[in-house]
């Protein structure tokens, strides 16, 4: 096996001390049937990024974290990338004004959904009335958003065939986070609109019956969350379609930030994957590397290995620096900062030579401050097959002087 077992947790790839000692909280506390670490982890809110935790009837708000349904689509277009490369940089800087990037933004078109009809939104309306407006409205807001921190809109070209691919990754953007702060809240028998509760790296993990009324609730409201970044990712493919005049034909789409449902060992439990790809035999997964680095198109493997992951895999190549470490700190009153490891020079001298059309990002998210993927990818070959591999040749993020809090 590809993984060690370490005070009870399944760990691929080299153990980071931090996010080793926030995995081992969280099996020490409630129903846990099997607590993992996947090859890319690193430290998160309570429950690692990269953390995967396999409950008995029960739930983790803070363990799906902030970012409900943060996840990754991709599709094949009908295009070769020779065919779009001479027009790159117009194509990159119409999808910069069409997307809508950063946080706190709203689409600069109203996108309707039938999302909105959907009976989960009664969860809400029990909450409160003024929650109910409230969430519904900014969610309609900001459908489509794609945010800032890791969040992308990508183009990439197949390095088996030469056929141009669109990729994004983003979650359920302000709507998600007040789902998850909200819920936290009642939990500290707060209101669901006040702030959330101070976050701490190293707290226990809030945990929920599923059983009860508040479990129930949450799960409802994280399946919509979850829809609705569903619904996100598809209008920003399309957008992507129509400025390249190309259609799609072939899709990829999943979530690593949520909690599923499933059977393992012929029992129902509930896997609480933040930052984690499934992979169960046969299903078919995006997963993003760095701005200077390959991403990929996987399968699941049926292999002993893979069922001992609880189908769960990689969703990145993970970090390696911190934002405030690669960026330096920043001062929020002359929107500078200060101290940064990373020059916006290196940044651009190192997607210019991996052949990248860079629109936005900060240093934070250069290619220095992540894992190669393969590296990451090698440790998990057991669970997952390479089926396609996608080099980056537009790059568009939010800019360099944005926070997210709804990143992941």
């Amino acid at each position: 096996m590809a993984y060690q077992t370490i005070q009870g947790v399944r760990v691929w790839g080299k153990p980071d001390e931090g996010a080793l000692s926030q995995a081992i909280t969280c099996a020490e506390n409630g129903s846990v049937v099997q607590t993992l670490l996947m090859a890319d982890h690193h430290k998160g809110y309570s429950q690692p990024i990269g953390g995967v935790v396999v409950y008995d009837g029960q739930i983790s708000p803070s363990g799906v974290g902030y970012d409900i349904g943060c996840g990754n689509k991709a599709v094949r277009t009908n295009l070769q990338a020779d065919e779009v490369l001479p027009r790159l940089p117009a194509i990159m800087d119409e999808i910069g004004r069409r997307i809508s990037f950063g946080v706190g933004r709203v689409n600069n078109q109203k996108v309707d959904h039938e999302l909105f009809d959907d009976p989960d939104w009664e969860v809400y309306k029990t909450i409160g009335t003024q929650e109910h407006d409230k969430l519904k409205a900014l969610a309609r807001d900001q459908l489509g958003t794609v945010g800032s921190g890791n969040h992308f809109v990508d183009l990439f070209v197949e390095a088996e065939t030469g056929r141009l691919w669109i990729g994004n990754h983003f979650g359920s953007r302000g709507f998600g986070h007040k789902t998850a702060s909200g819920f936290m809240n009642l939990q500290a028998n707060r209101a669901f609109l006040a702030n959330a509760p101070g976050e701490k790296m190293e707290q226990p993990p809030i945990l929920f019956d599923l059983s009860s009324e508040l479990g129930d609730m949450y799960y409802r409201a994280m399946n919509l969350a979850g829809r609705y970044a569903y619904a996100g990712r598809d209008y920003v493919i399309q957008q992507v379609l129509s400025i390249l005049g190309a259609e799609a034909d072939l899709e990829v789409h999943n979530h690593h930030n949520y909690a599923w449902k499933e059977t393992h060992g012929g029992k129902e439990v509930i896997v609480v994957r933040k930052g984690a790809t499934p992979s169960a035999p046969g299903q078919i997964g995006f997963i993003g590397g760095s701005m200077g680095d390959i991403s990929v198109i996987v399968r699941g493997k049926d292999t002993a290995e893979n069922r001992d992951a609880y189908y769960s895999t990689v969703h990145g190549a993970g970090r390696i620096m911190s934002r405030t470490q690669a960026a330096g700190k920043m001062n929020w009153k002359t929107r500078t900062r200060s101290g940064g490891l990373i020059t916006a020079k290196q940044m651009q001298e190192a997607v210019r030579t991996f052949g990248v059309e860079l629109r936005g990002a900060g240093t934070d998210e250069s290619p220095f401050v992540y894992r190669k993927l393969q590296e990451v990818l090698d440790a998990h070959s057991e669970t997952v097959e390479v089926l396609h591999v996608l080099k980056p040749i537009g790059v568009c993020m939010a800019g360099a002087d944005e926070f997210d809090p709804y990143k992941d």
